[in-house]
């Protein structure tokens, strides 16, 4: 069909590395693409995403938001430490973790619209050397996930206020706080294209209608940038839960023609002018 003339345009293949990584950059692989101007001059972006909790034969394809805002928050709870015996000659910043975990927990609940997705997760807490040693710090490490920038901005905000309840107790902290990659949000016009291409080469039944959870995909900073869309392609093997970013994980290898086709087929309609933008 392109060597009789029927298509029309070019075809860039992005081959993006550090999807979860910086890779030694101090940046994730899509925004290193997008500073070497690969995307530059593209009309649309079209991306896939294995699902390996997915069925074989089925596509999830979401019109609007598909991905979540990831950034990181890391905070110090600082006091004077002391003897494990004489806790009244000290400052103890495990005490007064205590009630800044109940404020952290308490942002989403009482802090943010319940119309607006949110998360904040604490993953890590560290402090101590020994059992009759009051530490003179406590290390925090957590994750905020949003949709919406000015839900974003107010996590962010919330985080500070719960960590100042210690200096009323007497300690002191310190807060950094890393802005990730912005949530993903699909092209209703994009997205469109690859339902279409996938319902006609699978069946309409093959569109699962789950909702977007609250992962992060940095391939959002592509459709930032340009209108675009990632559709999730049933992968599972089907014999055992095989998540994501667990060690059991795995997939049905037949999906990858799949895909590919799927990929393939959006662009030779997009080429011959039987989809279009407007």
């Amino acid at each position: 069909e392109f060597a009789a003339g029927g298509l029309r345009g070019r075809v860039r293949l992005l081959f993006q590395p550090a999807e979860e990584d910086e890779g030694g950059q101090p940046m994730s692989g899509a925004p290193m693409m997008l500073r070497d101007g690969a995307p530059d001059g593209v009309d649309a972006v079209i991306a896939l995403h294995v699902d390996s909790m997915q069925p074989f034969g089925k596509v999830t394809m979401r019109d609007g938001w598909d991905s979540a805002a990831a950034d990181q928050f890391k905070a110090w709870i600082t006091g004077s430490g002391g003897h494990g015996a004489y806790p009244h000659e000290a400052t103890d910043p495990l005490w007064m973790l205590g009630p800044v975990l109940q404020a952290l927990h308490g942002i989403v609940a009482r802090r943010v619209d319940p119309q607006q997705p949110a998360v904040l997760t604490v993953g890590q807490v560290h402090a101590g050397t020994a059992s009759n040693v009051i530490p003179p710090e406590v290390f925090l490490h957590g994750t905020l996930r949003s949709y919406d920038e000015d839900v974003r901005n107010l996590l962010a905000e919330q985080v500070e206020h719960a960590l100042s309840i210690v200096r009323p107790l007497g300690g002191d902290y310190r807060l950094e706080i890393s802005r990730g990659y912005p949530a993903g949000k699909n092209s209703a016009v994009v997205s469109g294209w690859l339902a279409r291409t996938a319902t006609d080469m699978l069946g309409a039944d093959a569109l699962d209608p789950t909702p977007p959870g609250m992962g992060a995909e940095d391939f959002a900073y592509m459709t930032d940038r340009v209108p675009g869309a990632m559709f999730h392609l049933g992968a599972a093997v089907g014999d055992m839960s095989r998540a994501h970013h667990t060690p059991v994980f795995d997939i049905d290898e037949r999906c990858l023609p799949v895909g590919a086709a799927i990929l393939a087929e959006t662009a030779r309609r997009f080429l011959n002018g039987e989809v279009a933008l407007k």
